[in-house]
């Protein structure tokens, strides 16, 4: 269904901007609540309705019903209200950028996804993807591909085991890597499929669909922010590796961008609204970023939020971030920050202690003490209060 497409797409990438007419597809006619076919499918259900019952019982999940309808509303407005109606959404606190959808109809989002997109837009092109697996039954797909190819492996083993011919060794080991490059190729297809699907959704919806290039736009940045951060060379994001499960981010922006409808380009994104609905978790989810210990992702990260203009929140999480990769230099920066936040609001209670904290470690004792003084005097019921009093006590003035 979708191989013309992407030859059309692979046509428009090389070719002049003003020839680029070529859309994708329109989304397939709603065919009814999808139901499982034969016993493969009958039992991914099944495997699917045990995992699920573990992961509704799970503390990583986020339990807050106005974002879990909020995330869900979104993917109704990109595939339509009928085809959504069996999706259960899952919002995870998991710092990955990642969103999967399994046969039975779970829909796991990770909070990491919700903290880089930027808007409905963004937002509804990784869920409508990842509900075109759903639709075109891909992980059946995959599971029968894989079964395949090992067990032709397994003849080829037990065929190779009965020949002690070096040349028989050498040809099951090219038949290996020729079936597990077949499989990761059929999986990189499949990936094509759900990004065409995707942006055909978007493309029928209200949301501008020239987001979902920019998700791939934004995540490249990302990823080579991180890597110069750590001293690693710039990545390739236009190459194939050969045990790749998914095409090259490259490619994945550039063929998204131009099966992009150009009139639905003046449409609203949703940023607005976006913003508005992730305000309360947006703490939250930061503080997780910055555990992962990527400097240079999440600097990036936190930035980008900055775009639309540093709040409180962002400066906090900017200090806290610089704090927590610990120099003299980092600590320096990270007091400026918290101050910038508190400037910002004066009740922010983390930032009092932060800024408290880089203080006394930057040399600055008497000043370290007032800050956290105020931390106590904002928060005194402070789990951590005996350590802070103790803190503060043993610093003593600076002599003027």
């Amino acid at each position: 269904m979708f191989g013309p497409v992407l030859l059309a797409a692979a046509a428009l990438l090389g070719s002049p901007a003003e020839t680029r007419k070529v859309t994708a597809p329109p989304p397939q006619p709603y065919e009814g609540v999808y139901q499982p076919r034969g016993v493969d499918e009958l039992g991914l259900w099944k495997m699917d309705d045990e995992s699920e019952s573990q992961l509704a019982r799970s503390r990583l999940v986020v339990r807050d019903e106005a974002l879990t309808s909020y995330v869900k509303g979104v993917l109704c407005s990109a595939v339509g209200a009928e085809r959504c109606g069996s999706v259960r959404v899952y919002v995870m606190r998991e710092p990955s950028f990642n969103a999967t959808m399994s046969p039975n109809g779970t829909m796991r989002v990770y909070s990491g996804l919700l903290l880089r997109v930027r808007s409905e837009a963004e937002l509804a092109a990784v869920l409508g993807h990842e509900f075109g697996h759903f639709e075109r039954r891909h992980t059946l797909q995959r599971f029968k591909a894989h079964r395949s190819g090992t067990d032709l492996l397994s003849w080829a083993a037990v065929l190779a085991s009965m020949n002690s011919n070096p040349a028989a060794q050498r040809s099951f080991g090219d038949l290996e890597l020729s079936v597990y490059g077949s499989l990761l190729r059929f999986n990189r297809d499949n990936e094509r499929e759900a990004d065409l699907i995707g942006i055909g959704y978007l493309n029928a919806s209200s949301l501008q669909p020239q987001a979902a290039a920019r998700v791939w736009q934004n995540f490249m940045a990302e990823t080579e922010a991180s890597a110069m951060a750590r001293g690693l060379k710039r990545p390739r994001f236009d190459r194939v590796a050969y045990f790749a499960s998914h095409p090259p981010e490259a490619e994945r922006a550039a063929y998204l961008g131009a099966l992009a409808l150009p009139e639905g380009s003046s449409r609203d994104d949703g940023a607005v609204k976006y913003r508005a609905a992730m305000a309360k978790w947006l703490p939250v989810f930061l503080e997780d970023q910055i555990g992962l210990n990527d400097f240079g992702g999440s600097e990036y990260l936190i930035e980008s939020l900055a775009a639309d203009g540093w709040t409180a929140g962002l400066w906090f999480a900017r200090g806290e971030l610089f704090r927590a990769r610990g120099s003299q230099r980092d600590l320096i920066h990270a007091a400026e920050f918290y101050a910038k936040a508190i400037e910002l609001e004066q009740g922010h209670v983390q930032a009092h202690r932060g800024l408290g904290l880089s203080l006394v470690k930057t040399g600055r004792p008497s000043e370290g003490r007032k800050a956290l003084q105020s931390y106590l005097s904002l928060a005194p019921q402070a789990d951590d209060r005996q350590m802070i009093e103790l803190l503060t006590s043993s610093l003593t003035e600076t002599p003027q």
